[in-house]
């Protein structure tokens, strides 16, 4: 569970090539299982010891995984981050829309089952070697079908949508979103025969890549839409922990750090401090662009 004071647990996630650690401190050589990851204070637990994040992002490893002769690059990328002492790998659990280049989701509810059985290949491997996954559910950019996709598909049945950020109140691509949910927690993988809900090699959901509503700059529209969502994943699937997948503007709720948020922080629409604070969020994130915030 989130926690009120300000000292959440946190993963830090610098998209360009690293997830920093969560803590100081030593990690065994090659990562074993030790059970499902919780969030105690502001620490990450796993069988009775204190858990260390360390590990990357690798967001094609379930794109990569659909086609078997491509298999084998997935491979290497897990035996190397083994190698290296790697715990954790976020990656995506998203392909939407028709556009997609080998979508997951193909249209609301209608799955590729090819694509489905390289995310199943891409946890058993992981498994194998220890590593935990965080697991991306949409993204907010169109890359990948993202929250635009979702849109499109409600347009398409009839409901009128001014914009994308419409994604995260009308209620047909809220349903939309939750019978994803649903479908990928409650998935028997096909490799190890276990439910997704089941796995503790899954480290933690992620609601969405990097979410923003420019639309509504109070952060309430994100606030009410992260609140809903986490407590529908926790519904599902009361095992794993959850984060929103932010990038860690300040908001309304402390206005005098407004002036730290870098790049266009200040349109974001999101609120890090009171968003996190949900009691259904188990912890907190941040994306770091040095490059593209702070270039000269």
């Amino acid at each position: 569970m989130a926690t009120s004071s300000p000292q959440l647990v946190m993963l830090v996630s610098c998209l360009a090539a690293l997830a920093v650690a969560a803590g100081a401190g030593e990690v065994d050589g090659r990562p074993k299982a030790r059970g499902f990851v919780t969030a105690s204070g502001a620490r990450f637990m796993a069988g009775g010891r204190r858990f260390y994040a360390d590990g990357f992002n690798a967001y094609w490893l379930m794109y990569m995984a659909s086609n078997p002769a491509d298999r084998s690059k997935v491979v290497d990328v897990l035996e190397q981050a083994s190698r290296l002492g790697a715990t954790v790998v976020r990656t995506w659990a998203f392909s939407d829309g028709q556009g997609s280049d080998r979508p997951l989701q193909i249209t609301p509810g209608v799955y590729n089952e090819q694509v489905f059985v390289g995310l199943d290949f891409v946890i058993a491997e992981a498994k194998k070697r220890g590593i935990y996954l965080i697991l991306s559910l949409v993204n907010n950019m169109d890359s990948f079908g993202g929250k635009k996709q979702y849109v499109k598909w409600a347009r398409d049945r009839g409901h009128y949508l001014g914009s994308d950020d419409d994604f995260f109140s009308d209620a047909l691509t809220q349903q939309f979103y939750k019978n994803h949910i649903k479908r990928m927690i409650t998935r028997v993988n096909t490799f190890t025969r276990v439910a997704y809900k089941d796995e503790p090699t899954i480290f933690a959901w992620e609601l969405m890549n990097e979410p923003r509503v420019p639309s509504d700059l109070s952060g309430k529209t994100m606030e009410r839409w992260v609140a809903s969502m986490s407590a529908y994943v926790k519904y599902v699937d009361p095992k794993h922990m959850v984060e929103i997948g932010m990038e860690g503007f300040y908001g309304e709720s402390t206005p005098e750090r407004k002036r730290f948020n870098p790049g266009q922080g200040y349109t974001a629409g999101t609120d890090f401090v009171s968003n996190n604070r949900i009691p259904t969020v188990d912890f907190a994130t941040i994306h770091v662009y040095p490059d593209q915030w702070y270039a000269k």
